[in-house]
């Protein structure tokens, strides 16, 4: 555990940018925003956080979600209670740029941040694999450091190029389902087309048993008739999706995952809940993890 969490950090790039301000952005709610000053940054999802941290702006940052677990920012204060953002925090912190995802809310607590004149840009989160590099320059953009977003895309691409050089060729490609699971909450659910699971399956040389099987919605309840139509060769989980049904024997107790041939072959690949569907700098890693464990032990 304790070594894991050493290897929970963000990898600034070399360079000290110096934010060319003011800058003009358009958010994603169709607000033009003009950014005057980066002292004192709020970034709402951890996503964001990450992204600013590993622009160089981190001693910015005055704040975190609770989705936001990297080391670097761990001391921040939370403004978040469970997804929840108190405007009233953030705005304690006297914030001279908010950053946020169309997906943070309430949408009141938006409204009052942006209606106490806090310059506030909300980005599309991302989806896919192919958002990483528009996702770090829109980022960048608003931070008005674009020579750094240049220089940390540039690295984050080819990290992912060079991690995809090591996907095994030849066999058959191992069909993934990327099951959401909240046994506390009681919700059990199957990934296809559009779940964000999909791009990194394919891109670590596999296939997504469930867009494969005809999902075309992001997530769907699992059945036992949707996961025999899946037949994944591997389950990825999220681990504390893993955890909340009582680890692998638990997870063979969810209907159908027993039948399927990699409940009985029990071919289960993890990635930590903050750092899977992220798609930022560190996206380089989670496709490593991905490659090396749905290829290990496959024919």
């Amino acid at each position: 555990e304790k070594q894991r969490a050493a290897a929970d950090r963000v990898q600034p790039i070399g360079t000290r940018p110096e934010p060319e301000l003011p800058a003009t952005v358009r958010s994603a709610d169709g607000h033009d925003v003009t950014v005057r000053s980066v002292e004192r940054i709020v970034p709402l999802t951890g996503s964001l956080s990450e992204t600013v941290f590993t622009l160089g702006l981190g001693d910015h940052v005055v704040a975190r979600d609770i989705t936001a677990t990297f080391e670097q920012a761990r001391k921040l204060p939370v403004v978040t209670r469970a997804h929840d953002v108190s405007a009233e925090s953030v705005l304690s912190l006297k914030p001279t740029l908010v950053l946020a995802d169309t997906t943070t809310g309430p949408a009141e607590a938006i409204q009052q941040i942006r209606a106490a004149g806090v310059p506030l840009v909300v980005l599309d989160p991302p989806k896919k694999l192919a958002d990483v590099g528009p996702r770090i320059d829109a980022v960048a953009a608003a931070l008005g450091v674009r020579a750094s977003g240049d220089e940390l895309r540039k690295r984050t691409e080819q990290r992912l190029a060079a991690v995809q050089k090591n996907i095994p060729h030849g066999g058959k490609k191992p069909r993934v389902a990327f099951l959401y699971l909240r046994g506390s909450a009681a919700v059990y659910l199957l990934g296809g087309k559009g779940s964000g699971a999909d791009s990194l399956i394919e891109a670590a040389g596999g296939v997504d048993a469930g867009a494969e099987s005809g999902l075309t919605k992001d997530f769907t309840p699992i059945t036992s008739e949707a996961l025999a139509k899946a037949a994944p060769d591997v389950v990825l989980l999220m681990t504390k999706g893993l955890d909340s049904v009582g680890g692998v024997d638990g997870l063979l107790k969810v209907p159908g995952v027993a039948e399927t041939p990699a409940g009985m072959d029990r071919r289960i690949a993890t990635v930590a809940d903050g750092v899977l569907l992220n798609f930022g700098p560190r996206t380089d890693t989670v496709l490593k993890s991905l490659i090396d464990q749905i290829h290990k032990g496959g024919s």
